[in-house]
């Protein structure tokens, strides 16, 4: 499906962050940071996480419809659907400021930057755990059904990789010390990104229904 392929390529629009001067350190900051309120950038990252979020609605019901049914993929698709609404809303709901760069930007008294305390949290939560649903769903389906081989072995490499970058920011968040969160969910978001490529090439050769 040449719409979810797309989407994983956009997804990653984040990559030109190092083609750009934001002023912020891809070692320590959240990819959310990118599109808040007061950066340089806001449109052009704020607008690729739209267009994403509404491609993944897109795909996610074209999914529903064209692409051969399961048990295991219908909940795939919908969490699919869910989290593109969530990255819309990410979109629409950015944070207001960068501690980095604002001195004036409030700081919660742990140290942690302002959007773990945001709504923006909240919707980025959602979206997380809806993509893993899918991914989760996916993955099982193509080993389950023997429908898209290609997840069986790159989609489910590219699954473990990403669940060990979630668990590194899950954990290292909540110690004290620097442990480099940026990379982490840089490395969380690239493999989202890859698998949506991936499951983009495996229903299409899997064809309709």
């Amino acid at each position: 499906m040449v719409i979810l392929t797309f989407t994983g390529v956009l997804y990653s629009a984040w990559v030109a962050e190092f083609f750009l001067d934001t002023g912020l350190d891809p070692a320590r900051s959240f990819l959310s940071e990118l599109d808040a309120a007061d950066q340089p950038y806001k449109k052009f990252f704020g607008t690729a996480d739209l267009i994403t979020g509404l491609l993944l609605v897109l795909a996610s019901v074209l999914g529903l419809y064209w692409s051969k049914r399961h048990r295991l993929t219908t909940p795939g698709w919908i969490a699919l659907g869910i989290f593109g609404i969530a990255t819309i809303a990410d979109s629409q709901l950015p944070i207001e400021c960068v501690a980095e760069n604002d001195p004036s930007c409030p700081v919660e008294p742990s140290g942690l930057f302002p959007q773990l305390h945001h709504i923006h949290a909240l919707t980025s939560t959602i979206a997380v755990f809806a993509v893993f649903t899918a991914m989760l769903a996916f993955t099982v389906a193509s080993f389950r059904y023997r429908s898209m081989p290609l997840l069986c072995i790159a989609g489910t490499a590219v699954l473990i990789i990403t669940s060990a970058a979630t668990a590194w920011l899950m954990i290292a968040d909540n110690l004290p010390g620097e442990y480099r969160l940026g990379i982490a969910q840089r490395i969380q978001v690239g493999g989202i990104s890859l698998y949506l490529i991936l499951l983009g090439v495996s229903v299409g050769r899997n064809g309709a229904r």
